[in-house]
Order: C-alpha cells, then sequence, then structure tokens
C-alpha cells in the first residue's frame, strides 16, 4: 500500500507512553470479578482478535449482551490529562495519521454526495496498554474500537503485531482496513444507523442482539471496502496483493473460525461480527461497487 507520500492527518490523539490506570476489564470480559474465567478468555479471544467495536460498547453495557442486566460496569479513576495532539513523528504514527487523513480526504468528498451528510472528522486516540474513553475503560485486549459516545476510534497498535503472529496475516493495507473499519463505524453513528441499533437491541433478545451487532460490523466491512475503492480511484494506493492480503485476514476473524480455533465448536447464535465467508462478501461489496448504498446489510 503506498501512503508514505500522502499528507498526514492532525486528528490524532497520541497517549502512548502514558501512566494509566488498571483497564477496567469487567466491563468487556464478561462476568465475575478478580482474575478471568474461561468464558472471558474466549470472550476477548473472539472478539479482541476482531476488527470492529466491541458490541457491547456499541449499546453502552456489557450487560446487554451478556444477559447479566443486574450487574453494573466499575467506574475507573480518571486518567493523565497530559497527551500530545497532532501528527504523531514516529513510523507507525505516521501510518496511523496518514490512513486517517486518506479517509478524511475521501469521506469528505463522498458521504455528501452519496449520502447527503456531511463528514465530521472523528479524532484517533493511540495509546498503550489502557486508557479511558467515553465508553468506559479500554484495553489492548480489546483491540480497536470506535465509541460512539465521544466520536473517537481507540487503538493500541500492538494489535497489529497481533494480527500478523496470531492470524497470519499482516501489510499495510491489511492494518488500514481495520482502521477504515473503525471509521465505518463512525459513519454508521453519523448516518444514525448506530442509535437505532441501539434502541432495537434494548427491545430484543440475546440471539436477535447479537444477530443485529452482526449486521452493524458486516456494514462497517463495506464501508471499509467502499473507502478502499475510492482510495484508489483518487490516489492509486494499492499495490499488488493488497486486497488479498486484506480478505485473508477478514475470513480469519470470521466467528465461524475464531470460535472453531478457541472452543471447538461453533454457535451460529452467538456470532457478534459474521462468519468469515460473510466479511469476505461485504468487503468485497464495498470494493467493488464503491457506494455508501451497496452496504445496506439490514435489508438482507
Amino acid at each position: 500500500m503506498r501512503w508514505e507520500d500522502y499528507r498526514r492527518s492532525d486528528n490524532v490523539e497520541d497517549r502512548r507512553g502514558e501512566t494509566e490506570y488498571a483497564s477496567a476489564g469487567q466491563s468487556f470480559g464478561g462476568g465475575g470479578g478478580g482474575g478471568l474465567g474461561i468464558g472471558a478468555i474466549v470472550v476477548l479471544g473472539l472478539i479482541g482478535w476482531a476488527f470492529g467495536i466491541d458490541p457491547r460498547l456499541l449499546i453502552g453495557g456489557a450487560e446487554l449482551f451478556n444477559g447479566a442486566r443486574h450487574s453494573q460496569t466499575q467506574s475507573a479513576p480518571p486518567q493523565p490529562q497530559s497527551k500530545q495532539a497532532g501528527t504523531p513523528t514516529d513510523q507507525m504514527g505516521q501510518f496511523v495519521a496518514a490512513v486517517l487523513a486518506e479517509n478524511e480526504d475521501v469521506w469528505t468528498d463522498i458521504l455528501p454526495s452519496q449520502a447527503g451528510v456531511n463528514y465530521v472528522k472523528p479524532k484517533l486516540v493511540l495509546y498503550s496498554g489502557s486508557t479511558r474513553s467515553g465508553c468506559g475503560g479500554a484495553s489492548a485486549s480489546m483491540g480497536p474500537f470506535y465509541c460512539p459516545n465521544d466520536q473517537k476510534v481507540y487503538l493500541d497498535t500492538s494489535f497489529f503485531r497481533d494480527m500478523k503472529e496470531k492470524l497470519g496475516g499482516g501489510g499495510d493495507f491489511a492494518y488500514a482496513y481495520v482502521i477504515s473499519h473503525e471509521i465505518g463505524h463512525h459513519i454508521q453513528n453519523l448516518l444514525g444507523i448506530l442509535p437505532k441499533v441501539q434502541a432495537a437491541q434494548q427491545r430484543a433478545s440475546k440471539a436477535d442482539a447479537n444477530a443485529l451487532s452482526v449486521r452493524v460490523e458486516l456494514m462497517a466491512d463495506c464501508l471499509a471496502g467502499v473507502w478502499a475503492a475510492n482510495a484508489q480511484k483518487k490516489y492509486q494506493i494499492l499495490q499488488p496483493g493488497d486486497v488479498d492480503k486484506a480478505i485473508n485476514t477478514a475470513q480469519a476473524i470470521g466467528d465461524d473460525r475464531l470460535q472453531k480455533q478457541a472452543q471447538g465448536y461453533v454457535v451460529p447464535d452467538s456470532f457478534t461480527h459474521g462468519s468469515a465467508a460473510q466479511r469476505e462478501q461485504w468487503l468485497n461489496t464495498g470494493l467493488k461497487s464503491g457506494e455508501v448504498n451497496a452496504c445496506n446489510t439490514f435489508k438482507r
């Protein structure tokens, strides 16, 4: 992927290296106090390796997905206020800022023309280990996510190392796809989709709430493809093999493959991000169409 000559976004909040509080893992790990149980480890394995917001972050509370409506999220102590705003100077920070800039320029152009909505640029927070978000505590084990409450994307870039070592994936375009998937959730928020899904999930059974989450995640996959298609058209960012790497990674983090890997069997009703085949399908839909209206997973 070509990115070195592209401009860098200054909408990056660099918290790496700060001394943070211990992450409020119970908000995300699922049930129980103290150390992580087997169930929590499975959840972290499934969600932490996936490209998308934790579905429980989307609806603002783990209890809605775990069926533990009586549980309370622990408050975390405030984090230090010092942080570096603007473009980071290290190579990974430069890469993230360049991908964010490409998303800004593409979506500023196509979102008004294709969807009649102005693009509002989100912040992207880089952090190490743990930090605080508008959706509660954030931990590296959760993977990248978008918080609709503060309209920020949170990324511990150690996730990219995990992609390469645990999934056999990696490569600049695969990493850009991860970031752009999270921006896809921001697009959903701007379109008013996330609040509607949240309201529907609050009335739904656990299985139906999970099914809605799958549609949200697959749409974000598709929107990442829409970004890539339009970035390629405008800036010729892709190099041979880039798309194949992204598709291979999308397949690798399908719920069915992750569940099979983690527990030896598959439970479709518990899917929250979509199967390998679905993730490949919707990424390809966005790549081939380049159109937001091709990504309506709620009509299919």
